[in-house]
């Protein structure tokens, strides 16, 4: 998808334009969707042990690096939008010694590089990958400044359920005097790449890009690349909306993997 770099500059005026909204929508702890569903999976699968080094993949406001910090990781952590990286700053001055904020781009090889061969023992993206129009470079640098054995976990939008143009269905059913309500989705594509518009938190100011890729893809990457997988989870709500509006209930909106270095 080498056509989709043309893109690459909008995207990241877009996420500037975003980034001081997203930043007051998910504050210190994030907001719902990731404390239940990303949070959890996550640590689940990289597994911090304390006193580790790890890359957070265009980390935002920082939420996650804090939260590694609390852990007991040192931290390097990156993002291409100098606003989301201002912010995380600042809301992570107490943990001035555990993490180092950069401005990065995750479709750069060579700076990726340059942070240091097999300097960290494991790598984490929390709802990035399908935010960046090129990922081959970075599954490429990440490998390297692994240490031998260390896991890259990221979690995206499950590709399966949400794909572009998906609907969400909301039905309601009369059953014996009883009133059902039952919740779906209508997707007409999946296989095939595609880049378009979307809106992650209701009111922000511009829409940004996000780019759809397959499972398959994703999983021929980090093979061609020398990692295997050997974790992931697909989590989603454990209890139903009580409003009967559409919710994430048996349906997983994200999925978690953990690829490792061989």
């Amino acid at each position: 998808m080498s056509e989709w770099k043309k893109l690459l500059r909008d995207s990241q005026f877009r996420w500037d334009e975003n980034a001081e909204y997203w930043d007051d929508y998910m504050g210190w702890e994030s907001n719902q969707f990731h404390r239940e569903l990303i949070r959890p999976s996550t640590e689940k699968l990289l597994q911090v042990a304390g006193n580790e080094t790890i890359l957070d993949v265009a980390c935002g406001n920082g939420n996650f690096s804090r939260r590694l910090a609390e852990l007991g990781a040192q931290v390097v952590a990156f993002d291409y939008s100098p606003k989301m990286i201002e912010r995380a700053k600042l809301r992570s001055k107490e943990y001035i010694n555990q993490i180092e904020y950069k401005v990065m781009d995750a479709t750069d090889y060579d700076p990726l590089i340059q942070l240091g061969y097999a300097k960290f023992d494991s790598a984490v993206a929390n709802m990035a990958f399908m935010d960046i129009a090129d990922v081959t470079p970075l599954i490429k640098a990440v490998h390297e400044i692994l240490k031998p054995n260390g896991a890259f976990v990221f979690s995206i939008t499950h590709p399966c359920f949400q794909t572009p143009g998906m609907r969400k269905v909301h039905e309601t059913e009369d059953i014996d005097g009883e009133i059902i309500h039952r919740n779906s989705i209508q997707i007409s594509k999946y296989l095939t790449p595609e880049p378009y518009k979307a809106v992650g938190i209701k009111g922000q100011p511009v829409p940004h890009f996000m780019f759809h890729r397959s499972l398959s893809y994703y999983f021929g990457l980090f093979f061609q690349t020398g990692f295997v997988l050997d974790g992931m989870e697909e989590p989603s709500f454990s209890h139903v909306k009580e409003n009967n509006t559409f919710d994430w209930y048996e349906i997983p909106p994200v999925i978690v993997l953990r690829f490792r270095k061989i």
